[in-house]
């Protein structure tokens, strides 16, 4: 890898460094999260070709989403002890061989080994790319962490599109055509990894002259981390009867067809992809606590309409819950990190895993409810989810010297 003037800026370059890194970053986010995505919106294809039940798609994605879920806590702890800047694009082969073997996959049994990989390479992306996000951003964390964000749900939102331009077409071996973009992101990694390893040896040196103090009693900070779980169970759940279902939930209702069904699903996640980059920054200017508590309670309303509305107002309704709900998921990273100052990979790795981890097994369990009942009734079920985030109000509010106390000197 070249280290012309091409590269990476290194970290004296600080009024250049923060957007270039965060803007590498997010785009491998969105590559890897394109490519799980292509998964997600080949589902109708693979359903048809294996003969698969509503239980095997959600085992799919049960796959990839608990590989994900268990390794990523795993990965985060490691790399807070031995941060490991080069194992990012690492994870982006593992994404790679996982794309390829979906693409040439002639079995049910090869699919899911295709998932795992692909689960893999996204446990280990997510904790050291968000230690990369907060390390850039100049101590505006949480608009850090939404740029970075932004970049993986545009990724989710491109892949129904990209799908229904040449997957669907061309079939289940055109997958592999989407390797040329895990490249992309192999190379993109590849600066990011030298930035971050000459920018780490700076970070280590303040942190040993700061140690990290935690803002609030280990009491607090447990039940306060315990809340925080049962939110991400909240929306990942409902986000897995969505993901999972939707274009079958479309197609079935409103006799779509498999492409306007995806078109309907990018909507979704397009809507998504622009909550989860206001989130961030709102929770900067006026704290996390109040954007998790109306990213998750407020769409409450919506989502019960939801299962009676008509296809234009379905569409109209995924729009404000698919914005509304995303903005919780960068605050409450941040929140935690903030609860928890000095394990950044352990509570990013945690977070993620945990997402991924119900969203896996929702889609399972709702897979399975689809099966025995209908998708329709499956919305009717899952439209009261939202309503478990009236516990945000157990969150404690963790005031603003004790945020600054955990930012570098050298970032006010």
């Amino acid at each position: 890898m070249s280290t012309s003037s091409t590269a990476l800026p290194l970290p004296s370059e600080r009024s250049r460094v923060a957007f270039r890194v965060l803007g590498a970053i997010s785009a491998s986010h969105l590559i890897n999260d394109m490519m799980q995505s292509l998964i997600l919106a080949i589902y109708p294809i693979l359903k048809g070709d294996f003969q698969l039940s509503f239980v095997q798609i959600g085992l799919i994605t049960l796959t990839y989403q608990l590989t994900a879920s268990l390794f990523q806590p795993l990965v985060g702890l490691y790399t807070d002890r031995r941060p490991t800047p080069y194992s990012l694009p690492v994870g982006m082969t593992s994404t790679l061989c996982g794309l390829l073997l979906l693409a040439y996959a002639p079995n049910f049994a090869t699919v899911l080994v295709a998932a795992a990989f692909v689960g893999m390479g996204s446990a280990i992306f997510h904790p050291e790319s968000s230690r990369v996000a907060r390390m850039a951003s100049g101590g505006r964390h949480g608009l850090a962490q939404s740029l970075f964000q932004v970049g993986g749900n545009t990724g989710s939102a491109i892949g129904p599109l990209v799908a229904a331009a040449v997957i669907v077409p061309f079939g289940q071996r055109s997958v592999a055509w989407f390797a040329l973009a895990a490249l992309l992101g192999i190379v993109l990694l590849l600066q990011v990894g030298r930035w971050y390893a000459h920018h780490h040896v700076a970070a280590a040196a303040r942190a040993a002259r700061r140690p990290a103090a935690n803002p609030l009693p280990r009491n607090a900070v447990v039940v306060a981390i315990g809340v925080l779980l049962l939110l991400i169970f909240s929306k990942y759940f409902y986000i897995a009867g969505i993901s999972s279902f939707y274009l079958f939930y479309v197609m079935e209702k409103f006799g779509l067809s498999v492409q306007n069904a995806q078109l309907h699903l990018f909507i979704f996640l397009f809507a998504s992809a622009l909550g989860t980059l206001v989130g961030g920054p709102v929770g900067d200017r006026i704290g996390r606590k109040p954007v998790i508590w109306v990213s998750i309670l407020g769409v409450a309303p919506f989502a019960l309409m939801l299962p009676h509305a008509n296809l234009f107002w379905t569409t109209a309704l995924t729009i404000v819950i698919g914005f509304i709900l995303s903005s919780a998921f960068s605050a409450i990273v941040v929140y935690a990190q903030e609860l928890i100052p000095g394990k950044v990979g352990m509570v990013s790795g945690l977070f993620f895993g945990f997402a991924f981890g119900m969203g896996g097994l929702g889609a399972a369990v709702l897979g399975l409810l689809a099966d025995h009942t209908s998708i329709d009734f499956v919305y009717h079920v899952i439209a009261y989810l939202p309503l478990l985030g009236v516990v945000a109000v157990l969150l404690p509010n963790i005031t603003r010297p004790a945020l600054l106390a955990s930012v570098p000197a050298g970032s006010r």
